[in-house]
């Protein structure tokens, strides 16, 4: 992306955005602008309620240079859901071209979608050296509904001034979404992380619908737009356009799921912002509820029914690669210890799911486990006993025993039970979405072929490099394509609510299954 290699060895995202910025002054990425606010109201919404355009920032603006609009259709459509998953949604889709006056209708019915939203677009340029391409805008659209009714479902259509959704022949456009219940219930979710574009990651896509998710969780490494993943500018394989075809394959599950992204190595793109999220910001519409919006973005939460779930942002604590390290200045880990405290202590909610990219344990050959994720944020996961902790970054499927003080305090065979109020951790490695696969220094195990050995050669990252390690918590390990099914299943005050998690491959086999229980309030 335009920095000589030497240099960009020794410089973090913020100097590489800033070389980048004045190799390329005289040209402009994006300019400021406002958005209009649309009002709703009606029988599927809140009485009072409104829906308006997501706020905008500073990389923010109305498309201009348009054409005409009814020679362009809206693609790459995906859902998010707001602070509040009962109430909010963002709904974001992406044009081809800049077109004039994008909206959404929304409504109870397909045949009722009178209600009609103005929208905020999001212009995303980048220029010829900077990347493989020559000079590339992209359109990112957003809408962000709020004061929706808690578990409803919405059909809605997305627009623009000469393409109309609720045109009779454009009908067929449609998307429907669902919030959040009001109350516990059972529930489906999934996640996965490293996907990129590829038949793998289509197939994989393809699997996620059949099992009528509530919500996805992608564990970082999204779409490989930068494939180096250093943070560093000196790929010359960078391609924004990338994007464009990452928002058309997962459209047909974002669409209707809301797709919930952690960020990765691989998501830190330079030219656009000194943190490298300037691309994701124009992307994505996030839970506006984290530590640090300007430097961390990805990190979030959100209350599901009785599960909590946390996204982080582990390249601010990343020994491996550091172009992010200590980017939040620790804000990041006292906000996630104030966030486990309050959904421990909350009468409501039974589970807590934390997901982000680097590995805490890991045996890949590739990136095996990440210390700073073992120094700032294990201790907390085990103090505050988290239920389930997803990662992505190796691409491969593993998942240890129950884990306290690195330690395997109870081994967890496959159809096994965790117990973390007593028994510690489980951590589970799904980075097999699409991308290249990685390998294992010790044989395979998993449903229908387990081996079981006492140990396993790998090493962890830590400040200085790498440190071997001989570890006995490494339980299921699988190297194929693949994704993570959770069922979560509430129960009576005193008797045992569960998550049933389960890996799933690409043909459709299980590959791992097993339970974390624990005593509903």
């Amino acid at each position: 992306m335009g920095v000589p290699e030497r240099l960009a060895e020794r410089m973090s995202m913020a100097e590489q955005h800033e070389y980048l910025r004045a190799r390329f002054s005289r040209r402009t990425m994006i300019r400021g602008g406002a958005v209009t606010l649309g009002a709703v109201a009606g029988g599927a919404f809140v009485p009072g309620a409104t829906a308006q355009a997501a706020v905008p920032t500073a990389r923010t603006a109305p498309a201009t240079g348009t054409v005409d609009g009814a020679h362009v259709a809206p693609f790459g459509r995906h859902l998010a859901y707001g602070t509040d998953p009962r109430t909010e949604m963002t709904v974001s889709w992406q044009v081809p071209v800049a077109v004039r006056k994008p909206f959404i209708r929304i409504g109870a019915h397909p045949w009722d979608l009178s209600r009609r939203i103005d929208a905020e677009v999001r212009t995303l340029f980048t220029p010829a050296g900077v990347g493989a391409s020559g000079n590339h805008t992209q359109y990112y659209v957003h809408a962000k509904l709020t004061h929706l009714r808690p578990g409803r479902t919405y059909y809605y259509g997305v627009g623009h001034q000469g393409f109309d959704p609720a045109a009779p022949h454009l009908l067929g456009t449609l998307g429907t979404f669902t919030t959040a219940p009001s109350h516990k219930e059972p529930f489906t979710f999934t996640a996965f992380g490293d996907e990129g574009v590829s038949y793998h990651a289509l197939a994989n896509n393809s699997l996620l619908l059949g099992q009528n998710p509530a919500f996805h969780l992608h564990a970082g490494d999204i779409a490989y737009g930068d494939p180096t993943g250093q943070g560093r500018t000196d790929d010359t394989g960078f391609d924004s356009r990338v994007w464009d075809q990452f928002l058309a394959q997962t459209e047909s599950v974002a669409k209707s799921v809301p797709w919930m992204p952690a960020y990765g190595n691989h998501d830190m793109e330079a030219w656009y912002s000194p943190n490298g999220y300037g691309g994701e910001e124009a992307r994505w519409t996030l839970p506006d509820n984290g530590p640090d919006k300007k430097n961390l973005p990805g990190v979030y939460s959100f209350v599901y029914g009785n599960t909590a779930v946390i996204s982080l942002d582990a390249n601010d604590i990343s020994f491996e690669i550091p172009a992010n390290l200590g980017i939040s200045g620790g804000t990041q880990t006292k906000w996630l210890e104030a966030q486990l405290k309050k959904y421990r202590a909350a009468h409501d909610i039974d589970f807590i799911v934390v997901f982000f990219h680097h590995c805490a344990y890991c045996t890949s050959t590739s990136h095996a486990s990440e210390g700073g994720v073992r120094q700032e944020w294990v201790p907390l996961f085990e103090k505050y006993t988290v239920d389930l902790v997803i990662n992505g970054h190796n691409h491969q499927y593993e998942r240890t025993d129950v884990i306290k003080g690195d330690k395997v305090t109870k081994k967890l065979p496959i159809g096994g039970t965790a117990y973390p109020e007593t028994d510690g951790v489980v951590y589970v490695t799904a980075g097999a979405a699409g991308r290249s696969l990685y390998a294992f220094s010790a044989p395979l195990s998993y449903e229908g072929n387990e081996h079981d050995v006492d140990s396993v050669a790998s090493f962890v990252n830590v400040k200085g490099g790498k440190q071997n390690e001989t570890v006995a918590w490494s339980r299921v390990r699988y190297l194929d394509y693949s994704f993570l099914r959770v069922d979560v299943t509430p129960a009576p005050k005193g008797r045992l609510a569960t998550l049933k998690v389960r890996g799933i491959a690409e043909s459709g086999d299980q590959v791992d299954h097993f339970t974390v229980a624990r005593r509903a309030k």
